[in-house]
């Protein structure tokens, strides 16, 4: 038993390491997935030139189906779930880039908006995982300031002040950004051990980095 002991921190290590790497694969395949079938839920929503939805609707869907994920994490219905959350926010979506595809420039700024969206969140995450930071200390910051920068938003869509809505758009921005460091942290250190959590909160941030930076490309090219 003694002559066993020196390993065992070893084997503890190689085990959280394999771990880790699991939840890794998992979560960027079905982040994959759910990327794709959002793109695939916004271009029908396009196709079909559906209206959006309006945000009391987008709220209580969102909302909604990510409670229901939350809850059913842990079982083959948490797939199901979060399939249709990241599908409901694509047909959200669909409208959005109809309206800016709409404009003169408009494939520009979604063009534009996609790469740059890409570019942060590969750059994000290859240093995350590459320096193995602990980037825990992010949680409460980016807890409050996802709350503040969400009512301020409701605020510039309910009182109709374009200012303020450009300011949270940019608030988003590094929030989000920061979201992403601080998920692929929590995964590679095993804070995070739930795949479907993991994926859910990089789309999340994925999601609203992109719409952020639609809207602010949209004002600098003076089409918002």
């Amino acid at each position: 038993m003694i002559s066993n002991s020196p390993s065992q921190p070893n084997e503890l290590a190689n085990e959280s390491v394999y771990a880790s790497n699991k939840v890794i694969r998992n979560t960027y395949a079905l982040l994959s997935m759910t990327l794709l079938f959002s793109g695939a839920s916004a271009g029908l929503s396009m196709a079909l030139n559906l209206p959006h939805p309006g945000i009391i609707l987008t709220l209580v869907g969102y909302f909604g189906l990510l409670f229901a994920t939350v809850k059913l994490r842990n079982s083959g219905w948490g797939l199901v779930s979060i399939f249709a959350l990241t599908g409901f926010m694509g047909l959200t979506l669909g409208p959005i880039l109809t309206a800016y595809l709409s404009l003169p420039n408009g494939g520009m700024i979604v063009t534009q908006a996609m790469v740059a969206t890409a570019v942060i969140f590969i750059s994000l995450s290859v240093y995350a995982i590459t320096s193995k930071k602990d980037f825990s200390f992010m949680g409460g910051f980016l807890m409050v300031g996802i709350i503040v920068a969400f009512l301020a938003g409701l605020g510039a869509i309910l009182f109709s002040i374009p200012a303020l809505s450009l300011g949270v758009s940019a608030m988003f921005v590094l929030l989000m950004s920061g979201l992403i460091l601080y998920e692929t942290s929590n995964i590679i250190r095993g804070g995070e051990t739930n795949y479907i959590m993991a994926t859910t909160s990089l789309f999340v941030a994925i999601f609203n980095l992109f719409t952020s930076l639609l809207h602010l490309l949209g004002f600098l090219n003076g089409d918002d």
